[in-house]
């Protein structure tokens, strides 16, 4: 399987998940001229979550994901939220910043970890 079709891949597995755990997804693979959102759904709470999806060959713990979702990639996504904010209206509680790891074909979920 090749990149982008793996990252296809994991991307449906983390739709998969959230639509189990409750979640209403609102995009997947949005993009602008300042970067891409892989997953942005609503959480049963009501909270915006903002989902990075990141394909691994093995298990990390919560304390690498800051080698998963650095600082500059944290500001595109959030530049990327306010481009996709400007333009949709969705009625929210507030806004997470989450990181989905998926290794094989299973989901581990970090919420509000970045």
């Amino acid at each position: 399987m090749d990149t982008a079709a793996r990252g296809s891949h994991c991307e449906a597995l983390v739709e998969v998940y959230l639509r189990e755990s409750g979640y209403r997804i609102l995009e997947r693979n949005y993009r602008c001229g300042y970067g891409e959102i892989d997953v942005l759904s609503l959480s049963p709470e009501g909270l915006l979550c903002v989902t990075e999806v990141k394909s691994l060959p093995r298990r990390w713990t919560a304390g690498d994901l800051g080698y998963m979702v650095n600082a500059a990639k944290l500001m595109r996504l959030k530049r990327t939220l306010s481009h996709y904010l400007a333009e949709n209206r969705v009625s929210h509680k507030g806004i997470r910043f989450d990181v989905a790891a998926v290794t094989g074909e299973e989901v581990t979920y970090y919420s509000g970890v970045v």
